[in-house]
């Protein structure tokens, strides 16, 4: 017995080092969210240009961004490199799509969602409530020497996230979402990337030749509007950052939608009349890393989805009521 736990204590003693080593790495809230603010700055306030891939399941697509910043605002543009050429142009808050394919441009004013590498929300106090923040390896990314930071859920509601930053600016050159089974559901990684270096205002441009384009009305989508419902139990950390009424295509009867986050995760809730035409799915279903749980009423159609653990929609499907006056 004794020649036994001999041999197992240097293995012991190993694994104790190791846990000790992971622990060490975990990081205090000021300085956690001192490097996220460093990550989430950074993005909006340097010049830089480069190629990155967006991978999402099978999906593979490539883009091109070019990111310039002064004074008077953030200017950007966003070029597809796969398929029907596409160039997205923000100057702040103003957007122009123009479509290669269709010959059509369109112009809109900057909806709350954000792109990669800007993913990491302004408001990050609370992120440390409900992620724990370990700081991982070093590696080199597009050629620069980048430092790992893992975002671990502290409960079940919400994926797990990883990201890569540049260690001189701060900037994010690979971001990595994963679920709880630790297997890759999104992936934002540069090839290419140039800071700082030769970007100018005449670079976020767009290149092509709009001469005889049509001109599109804005994509307004639908506004904000009470629509009569609530979720009486979200998950913690989630909070409703939207709330409207659409439409559906050939319908004049409004589908409520609201929206919560908890700064990286979002979850739609869709409240509708009960079909009588068509037939749903009662209960969990999944489309590809997407959890989506369908619950009837008496009279209406619940639908809550999101990029989030199936304990997340099926909470909050169960806990969504009207709002009582």
């Amino acid at each position: 017995m004794r020649g036994v736990a001999a041999r197992l204590l240097p293995g012991l003693v190993l694994l104790q080092l190791c846990v000790n080593a992971a622990l060490a790495e975990t990081l205090e809230e000021t300085e956690a969210l001192a490097l996220l603010q460093k990550i989430a700055g950074a993005a909006r306030q340097l010049s830089y240009t480069g190629t990155f891939v967006y991978q999402h399941g099978d999906q593979v697509e490539s883009s091109r961004i070019t990111h310039f910043a002064d004074s008077s605002g953030e200017y950007e543009k966003l070029e597809t490199l796969d398929g029907p050429k596409r160039e997205v142009v923000r100057n702040n808050n103003d957007i122009w799509t123009f479509d290669a394919e269709r010959q059509a441009v369109r112009h809109e004013r900057r909806q709350q969602r954000k792109g990669f590498p800007a993913l990491l929300p302004d408001q990050l106090s609370h992120l440390t409530d409900f992620y724990l923040v370990r700081k991982g390896e070093q590696e080199r990314i597009a050629g620069y020497v980048v430092q790992a930071l893992v975002l671990q859920p502290r409960d079940d509601f919400r994926y797990g996230h990883k990201l890569w930053a540049d260690v001189t600016t701060g900037l994010l050159l690979k971001a990595r979402m994963l679920d709880e089974k630790n297997h890759l559901i999104e992936q934002f990684v540069f090839t290419q990337l140039t800071i700082n270096n030769g970007v100018t205002r005449e670079s976020v441009r767009s290149s092509l030749d709009t001469h005889d384009w049509k001109v599109e009305p804005p994509n307004t989508g639908p506004k904000p509007a009470d629509t009569g419902w609530m979720v009486k139990t979200q998950a913690p950390g989630f909070k409703k950052i939207m709330e409207m009424k659409r439409f559906k295509l050939g319908s004049q009867t409004p589908v409520a939608h609201l929206v919560y986050s908890d700064g990286l995760a979002a979850v739609s809730v869709f409240v509708e009349p009960l079909p009588t035409t068509r037939k749903f799915q009662e209960g969990l279903t999944h489309q590809g890393a997407v959890n989506i749980y369908t619950r009837p009423l008496p009279d209406q159609l619940v639908t809550v989805l999101g990029e989030v653990p199936a304990l997340t929609v099926t909470q909050m499907a169960n806990s969504v009521s009207p709002r009582v006056p």
